[in-house]
């Protein structure tokens, strides 16, 4: 292994999935054998659900390092004096993360390569046709041979399902074919040493694992919560070098912010790129989130300020199968919400979920304005726009501009959708273009005298909306409601300069009829 200084730069492990090659290349490593060995000595079978590209295959990879008994690659790590390096075992890795299968004869052809890998490197030779044979045979076999029980780990166990899971069809056939797999580990319980599955979702034991009794979901157990990702003692300390001529603040408020009720860690690769390139930027967002989740957070109507404050029970989260996908639980294990507290109750856990951080709160709403004006251009202009305007406090060029928003959206969309009658559905695109630009957005924000609707922080200027719909409400109640109420006086203590913006919709016009704005004693109509 390459030796350096403390204190030197080194290599980024920016797309590196293996413990050999990182070590070897004198790459940045935040430690996470200690997780390997404290796994290994307390129990046998473990799932761990953690979104992608958050460095579970990395993670794998150290656990088979560990078992095959490559001390020297642990060197100076929690394990090295934690393992007994002297007995080692055989490792079975199967990985079904490589390429796209898009039915049942593509899945048994991978499975039967990634067997006859294992086989090959043995010197064994397949003595049955059948996918499941083949598995129960190479573990018992591998036994025999090595007088050793054998280590199963693997990676991406449900991503042939989730390529499909538009199709359900299709869906179904590979969770019948994993599934047919993955019962082969029950059998073969006198043979096996360690078995460690992962992947995105949890899907339930009944569908998947319904042999796997025994299977230990790790995924919310707060000691493991920093199993995959990045701490930030790990930034401080690892990554150190890198830090100079970046705002940690920045960074925090962009990357950290996973939490699976115990330490919150950043996404690696959101980090790695960032050190690299040195800009800001939704790397991880950007590398594959899936056109059915925005879809679906579209068709089901979703209150998009309600998104980031949703309150579920633990076992929803953990539902999840291909009948049956329910959002919260899909945006939960894909990573576009996270853990913000917990609450116990008898016989449940009560969960208050949120965005991780701004990467997700801005890009997932962005790709939704995208979404609904069917028009990735015209919804980026505006978001530039409306951030220019809001420099500037122009008005009446916020005005046309909000104006702009709901002209954009085809007339098919309203017609399909009862959420546009009222005040909720204007104020999920006001909220989704704010919450674009990654500002400081307070939904309902609690005053002694009632609720605000949005209040919006920046640039040192406070923004209080008020939404009606005119056919509901008199026309001018919108500011009225906010002088009334005397919403300002919660902010008053910041002193900064407070706009006071009464927003009205008519369902008939389908757009903004009324926009007045007063500046704490300054009237501005328009």
């Amino acid at each position: 292994m390459t030796a350096l200084s403390p204190g030197a730069r080194r290599k980024l492990p920016i797309g590196l999935q293996t413990l050999a090659e990182l070590r070897s290349d004198g790459c940045y490593y935040a430690d996470k054998s200690g997780y390997a060995v404290d796994l290994a000595q307390a129990g046998k079978y473990y799932f761990l659900s953690r979104p992608r590209r958050f460095g579970k295959s990395l993670f794998l990879d150290t656990l088979k390092e560990m078992f095959e008994g490559n001390a020297a690659l642990f060197q100076g790590l929690a394990a090295e004096t934690r393992w007994d390096w002297t007995r080692t075992h055989p490792v079975i890795r199967i990985s079904l993360g490589a390429g796209v299968l898009k039915n049942r004869t593509d899945l048994n052809a991978a499975l039967h390569q990634r067997l006859h890998e294992h086989e090959t490197r043995w010197s064994l030779h397949a003595q049955f046709a059948d996918a499941r044979s083949r598995f129960i045979d190479l573990i018992q076999r591998l036994h025999a041979q090595s007088g050793q029980r054998v280590v199963v780990l693997i990676d991406e166990y449900d991503k042939p399902i989730l390529d499909n899971i538009t199709d359900s069809a299709a869906a179904l056939e590979m969770r019948e074919g994993l599934k047919d797999l993955y019962s082969v580990l029950k059998d073969a319980d006198e043979h096996l040493r360690f078995v460690f599955i992962t992947g995105v979702s949890k899907f339930s034991k009944v569908s998947l694992f319904s042999g796997l009794n025994n299977l230990q979901d790790i995924t919310m157990d707060a000691r493991y919560s920093a199993i995959c990702g990045y701490t930030d003692t790990d930034v401080d300390t690892v990554f150190a070098p890198e830090l100079p001529g970046l705002d940690r603040l920045e960074i925090q408020r962009w990357y950290n912010g996973y939490n699976w009720l115990g330490t919150s860690v950043y996404n690696p690769f959101d980090l790695l790129l960032l050190f690299d390139k040195r800009e800001f930027f939704p790397y991880w967002f950007e590398t594959g989130t899936p056109t059915f989740l925005v879809k679906l957070l579209a068709e089901t109507k979703q209150f998009t300020p309600d998104i980031g404050r949703i309150v579920a029970a633990d076992s929803l989260l953990s539902t999840f199968d291909v009948d049956h996908i329910p959002v919260e639980a899909l945006m939960f294990q894909a990573g576009y919400l996270t853990i913000a507290s917990a609450r116990r109750l008898p016989g449940r856990l009560q969960l208050a979920l949120k965005y991780p951080n701004l990467e997700v709160q801005a890009s997932l709403n962005d790709c939704l304005l995208q979404y609904l004006t069917a028009n990735a251009l015209v919804a980026g202009n505006q978001i530039v726009a409306l951030y220019d305007l809001l420099l500037t406090n122009d008005w009446a060029g916020l005005k046309a501009l909000f104006h702009g928003f709901f002209a954009s959206i085809p007339n098919d969309w309203y017609r399909s959708n009862r959420i546009a009658e009222f005040e909720g559905y204007y104020a999920s695109i006001f909220y989704s273009y704010f919450a674009a630009l990654g500002l400081d957005i307070r939904l309902e924000d609690t005053t002694n005298h009632g609720r605000i609707d949005m209040t919006v922080l920046f640039n040192a200027h406070v923004y209080i909306f008020e939404f009606k719909v005119v056919e509901l409400t008199p026309e001018g109640r919108a500011l009225q409601q906010i002088k009334d109420k005397g919403y300002a006086d919660k902010y008053r203590a910041r002193h900064e300069p407070i706009h006071l913006i009464g927003t009205e919709f008519s369902k008939v016009n389908r757009n903004i009829v009324g926009f007045e704005v007063e500046t704490l004693g300054t009237h501005h109509g328009t």
